[in-house]
C-alpha cells in the first residue's frame, strides 16, 4: 500500500463517522432487536409492527446519508449488518416462535434458512454494488421478505386466528421466501421514483384514492402490496428477458 493511500486511511478515521444517518440505522437495528423480545415473551404484534418500523428506518437512512451528502463506507457496512439482525435474524426467530416450532426440524431448519439466504443475499448486494442495473434488485430484497412474514402475521391477528392448515402454508412460503432471496430473479427498486417531478391530474387522483383504500383497510392493502412485490419479480424478469434483443446468427463462410 502506498504512503499516500495510508495517509487518506489515517485521515478518514481521525474524521470520524456520521451521526446522523447511523443514529437511524442504529433505531432499525433496535426494533429488531425489539421485535426478538417482543416474540419470546409471546407478544407477536408487537414484535410485527416492530419490523415494520425497522423497515420504515431502513428506508430512510440511505435517503438521509445522500441528502446530507454523509454518505460513508463505514454507513454502508454498518447499514448492512443492522439489515442481517433486522430483517433476517429477528423475522427468523419471530415466526419460529409464532408459527414453526410445532413442526419440529422442518420449522427450525426453515427459520434457519431464512436467516442464512438473508445473509447470502446481502452479501452478494454488496459486491455487485456498481456492477448491476440500479433500476433492479437481483433477488428479493431481505426487507421485502421481513416485511412479507410481519404483514402475515398482522393479517393473521386481523382475521382472528388461521387453522393447522394456514401454519403449514407459512410454513411452505418461509421456504418460498429464502428461495427467492437467493435467485435471479429481477425486482423494481423505485430507486428512479422521483415523487418531487410534475405528474399528470390523473396520476394525483389515483394516489388519493390509494390512499383512501389503505385508511379503510390498511392491512388488507399492506398484504396486497407486499404480496404483489414478490410476484413482481417473475413478472419484471420475464419482461427483461423478452426485452433483451436476439443474436443473429453468423453465417460460416462456405
Amino acid at each position: 500500500m502506498s504512503l499516500q493511500r495510508r495517509s487518506k486511511k489515517r485521515r478518514e478515521r481521525r474524521r470520524g463517522i456520521y451521526l446522523l444517518p447511523n443514529l437511524v440505522t442504529t433505531a432499525s437495528l433496535f426494533c429488531g432487536f425489539y421485535a426478538v423480545i417482543a416474540a419470546i415473551q409471546g407478544n407477536f404484534y408487537q414484535a410485527a409492527i416492530s419490523i415494520l418500523l425497522a423497515a420504515v428506518l431502513d428506508g430512510l437512512d440511505g435517503r438521509i446519508a445522500r441528502m446530507t451528502q454523509t454518505t460513508s463506507a463505514f454507513g454502508v457496512q454498518y447499514d448492512s449488518l443492522s439489515d442481517l439482525i433486522a430483517f433476517g435474524l429477528a423475522p427468523g426467530i419471530v415466526v419460529f416462535l409464532w408459527a414453526l416450532k410445532p413442526f419440529g426440524r422442518f420449522g427450525w431448519v426453515a427459520a434457519f434458512l431464512y436467516v442464512v439466504c438473508g445473509a447470502l443475499r446481502l452479501a452478494r448486494f454488496n459486491v455487485q454494488v456498481g456492477s448491476v442495473d440500479p433500476n433492479y434488485f437481483v433477488g428479493l430484497p431481505i426487507p421485502a421478505a421481513a416485511t412479507i412474514v410481519s404483514t402475515i402475521i398482522l393479517f393473521v391477528y386481523q382475521m382472528g386466528g388461521i387453522g393447522s392448515t394456514g401454519y403449514l402454508l407459512i410454513l411452505i412460503l418461509i421456504y418460498f421466501l429464502s428461495f427467492l432471496m437467493v435467485s435471479n430473479l429481477s425486482y423494481p427498486s423505485f430507486k428512479g421514483l422521483k415523487l418531487a417531478e410534475r405528474r399528470s391530474f390523473n396520476v394525483l387522483v389515483a394516489g388519493v384514492l390509494l390512499f383512501v383504500l389503505i385508511a379503510l383497510e390498511p392491512f388488507v392493502m399492506l398484504t396486497i402490496f407486499v404480496f404483489g412485490y414478490v410476484l413482481s419479480g417473475p413478472a419484471v424478469s420475464l419482461y427483461l428477458w423478452k426485452k433483451k434483443p436476439v443474436a443473429e446468427p453468423v453465417e460460416k463462410p462456405v
